[in-house]
């Protein structure tokens, strides 16, 4: 075994969406750390010491396993990496020379205060598959406990105080092993265990009781965020959702404990696979619309950039002395141009294809931009005067031979092939036609109300109705 660097260019892909993984829920909005739901974080992927984990609902290990086909004398390089939890603490600067903590330290464009900050921990090793295959393959390794201040100057360049982190020692192990399986194609069963083997022991009373350390005791001693990166030099990874039909039991018999293996790097390859503990699809990919990371979790850019700008200057002052991440968020959103902002309104992926930068440009620009081509009614659509031809109130239109519209009576007959659950609980319930609608695609929707439904009348006054389709209702004579 070599404990060396895999070659940097076969993570570049996948270490983004990593990145991203790693950092998730790191500080939510608004990014300070008075904020009620940063003060209970490192939610993915924490191995905690083995003495405190199990009496707590928490794992010290988790593991991988997933099918790849080595070819000829591959190697498989690994990079793990987490999150290593360090305590900040504030103290401001006395008279006498000597530093006192204090819950916040008050300078010209922030606001310090105790956090726990994260660091990026990797480790990295290059090991034959056929060396795997002989037995299994550990690399123990350690990150010391260590103290480090940071001074901090005033306005007027004096020292005004100081951070102190604090971060303690933390000991895991990565263990490799591969067997090779009974299948048409040369191919291995590959097992990935990360394990924190800390031997740190809960001492004192603490939040979980006489004896038991609460988690903010555990967290600096716990690899936070973890996840492995992994590659083949020569041979393929096979997708845990879609394998082949040849190897489908075998992947199928894969146990993944508190993690899951997704093939990444480039669309279409299959040498590398992140196996995150975030659930993720084959080949992820950061949204080529995003301008930064906003790490809060389930991140949505363009609302985050809006909210983050809006906050008052006391906020922001204090999200900047919350963690240089934040601070880095902050500035962002206030220096964001506005066409910047416009590309994060929404995406259709779907037209991709023809969108993209390799699809061929038209060979004029629709008539539409011209100026006398565009449409704009003298009275505005919000208008209640305005002369829309589409009127759903006085559309009809034809099924089974009789006319249907506003007013008429019709059965229900929901169609297996689309329609939900709760529209099949209406199959053969009578209801009234409200309005009949088109879509932009061409589609004919019936908006109705159910007869019997004493919530009728209010549906009617805020316009909310069940829609069918025509081949989903048969028209009925009034009574």
């Amino acid at each position: 075994m070599t404990a060396t660097a895999p070659p940097g260019t076969r993570f570049a892909v996948a270490r983004q969406v990593a990145d991203a993984v790693l950092f998730e829920g790191y500080v939510l909005y608004p990014y300070r750390a008075s904020a009620a739901k940063n003060r209970l974080r490192w939610q993915f992927g924490v191995l905690v010491p083995p003495a405190w984990g199990p009496a707590h609902g928490e794992h010290s290990l988790q593991q991988t396993e997933l099918v790849m086909e080595p070819r000829g004398a591959a190697t498989l390089a690994v990079e793990l990496r987490f999150l290593h939890a360090q305590r900040r603490t504030v103290e401001e600067a006395r008279p006498d020379g000597s530093f006192a903590p204090v819950p916040e330290l008050h300078l010209p464009d922030r606001v310090l205060v105790p956090w726990d900050e994260g660091t990026e921990e990797r480790v990295e090793m290059t090991v034959p598959v056929a060396e795997l295959e002989a037995g299994e393959v550990s690399l123990p390794f350690v990150r010391p406990a260590r103290e480090e201040t940071e001074p901090v100057r005033g306005a007027d360049g004096r020292e005004a105080g100081r951070l102190v982190r604090r971060t303690e020692r933390a000991d895991g192990v990565l263990r490799l092993r591969a067997e090779q399986l009974d299948l048409p194609y040369r191919a291995f069963k590959l097992t990935a265990v990360v394990e924190n083997t800390s031997d740190w022991t809960p001492q004192g009373d603490g939040a979980d009781g006489p004896g038991g350390a609460d988690r903010e005791a555990a967290l600096p001693r716990s690899l936070v965020a973890a996840h492995l990166l992994l590659g083949l030099s020569a041979g393929s990874f096979l997708s845990m959702t879609d394998p082949p039909e040849w190897a489908r039991a075998s992947v199928a018999a894969c146990t993944n404990l508190h993690t899951w293996p997704v093939l990444a790097g480039e669309p279409g390859s299959s040498d590398v696979v992140l196996s995150s503990p975030i659930i993720l699809e084959d080949h992820p990919g950061i949204a080529p619309e995003s301008i930064g990371a906003m790490y809060d979790a389930t991140e949505i850019d363009e609302i985050l950039a809006l909210r983050t700008a809006a906050l008052t200057d006391r906020e922001k002052r204090e999200a900047r002395g919350t963690d240089a991440r934040a601070a880095a968020v902050i500035d962002l959103a206030d220096t964001m141009p506005p066409e910047v902002l416009e590309r994060l309104h929404g995406a259709v992926r779907a037209l991709r294809e023809i969108t993209g930068p390799g699809a061929p440009a038209p060979d004029r620009v629709p008539e539409l931009l011209e100026e006398d081509a565009v449409f704009r009614p003298e009275t505005p659509w919000w208008d209640p005067a305005h002369a829309d031809p589409a009127d759903p109130a006085r559309d009809r239109i034809l099924i089974d031979g009789t006319s249907v519209g506003a007013g008429s009576r019709v059965l229900l007959r929901p169609g297996l092939r689309r329609t939900d659950a709760q529209d099949l609980f209406l199959q053969g319930r009578t209801a009234q036609v409200e309005a009949v609608l088109h879509d932009v695609d061409g589609g004919v929707h019936l908006a109705v109300t159910v007869e019997g439904d004493p919530g009728a009348d209010i549906r009617r006054e805020q316009g909310r109705f069940l829609y069918f389709q025509p081949d989903e209702v048969a028209p009925l004579e009034d009574p």
